[in-house]
């Protein structure tokens, strides 16, 4: 099978040990496939190895992983993207079946779930967060999948130009995630072999503070794609304090027939109509993201597949 109508995309800092093997076995595996690398700003030769390799290599500027991905969908054409990372711990052997899955059954997002091949190839607290994190996502927008924070994925041309990234770093994976559950487009999880780097390669992945992005996306994007769920959450919260602090100073009027705590009635009352706010601005909002949400799926089904 030939594979013309299929771009690799390969965003890469610094992985000029590994990013020979990820070219050379995405044109073996792939034969007739683009194989695109997106330079972030390397130190080291990696844009002159996977030239040497036989890839097409463009450069991103602005650095972080959202950012080389965000100008690779601008620029691709293919019928089909496969995402994967440049530092040779995904199995692209793997890829051609992955392909004639989303093909037959017409997937515009196709998730590789990572299954380790030996323990110090996903550590354990990645495992931790990723699972915590990828339950957030179930939680809020519908669970379909088991490893959102996969690096390795197969999207549609339709899909990827539809995409209004915003983030910048590791997180864009959740965003990803996010735009196709919004969607309701054909989506899938197969499982595939996850390896440890080669020794002298080291990850560009920070545990706590990616982690603590990727937290801050999911709570950015529930604000936007779930502004009920988000605004009641900060109305309740309101409206419980209110009760507290203003729970004594009604007490205090039954009982004296006098509003001694003016500050404390002050606050309660202000609290309370924060939380009347609160609420009309979810419903407003909710009202703007059905007419968002709705302008998404036209211009998703408008780009031909």
């Amino acid at each position: 099978m030939k594979y013309e109508n299929v771009a690799v995309i390969v965003p890469c800092y610094n992985e000029e040990k590994t990013i020979a093997r990820v070219v050379e076995d995405a044109r073996k595996y792939l034969p007739g496939a683009r194989v695109y690398v997106y330079d972030n700003n390397s130190k080291d030769a990696t844009k002159t190895v996977a030239a040497a390799a036989g890839a097409i290599v463009r450069s991103e500027i602005r650095q972080g992983k959202g950012f080389a991905l965000r100008k690779s969908f601008i620029d691709a054409n293919e019928d089909y993207l496969i995402m994967i990372d440049g530092d040779d711990t995904y199995d692209l052997s793997y890829a051609p079946n992955a392909v004639q899955y989303a093909i037959e059954n017409q997937l515009d997002f196709l998730n590789l779930k990572r299954v380790a091949t030996d323990a110090a190839a996903y550590r354990r607290g990645h495992v931790i967060g990723n699972k915590v994190l990828t339950g957030a996502i179930g939680i809020l927008f519908g669970r379909q999948i088991d490893d959102m924070l996969s690096g390795y994925k197969v999207l549609s041309k339709r899909f990827v130009k539809s995409f209004p990234a915003s983030s910048s770093g590791f997180e864009i994976e959740t965003e990803l995630l996010v735009h196709a559950l919004e969607l309701g487009i054909p989506l899938g999880e197969l499982a595939t072999n996850y390896k440890e780097r080669p020794e002298g390669s080291f990850s560009k992945l920070s545990t706590y503070k990616d982690g603590m992005r990727i937290g801050f996306t999911i709570m950015r994007l529930c604000q936007m794609e779930r502004p009920i769920l988000f605004f009641s959450i900060l109305a309740a919260f309101s409206a419980i304090i209110s009760l507290i602090v203003g729970g004594g100073v009604v007490a205090e009027y039954f009982q004296t027939g006098l509003v001694q705590r003016f500050p404390s009635a002050i606050l309660a009352g202000f609290l309370g109509m924060t939380a009347i706010v609160l609420m009309g601005v979810g419903l407003t909002l909710d009202l703007v993201q059905r007419t968002r949400s709705d302008l998404k799926k036209i211009a998703f089904l408008a780009i031909g597949h």
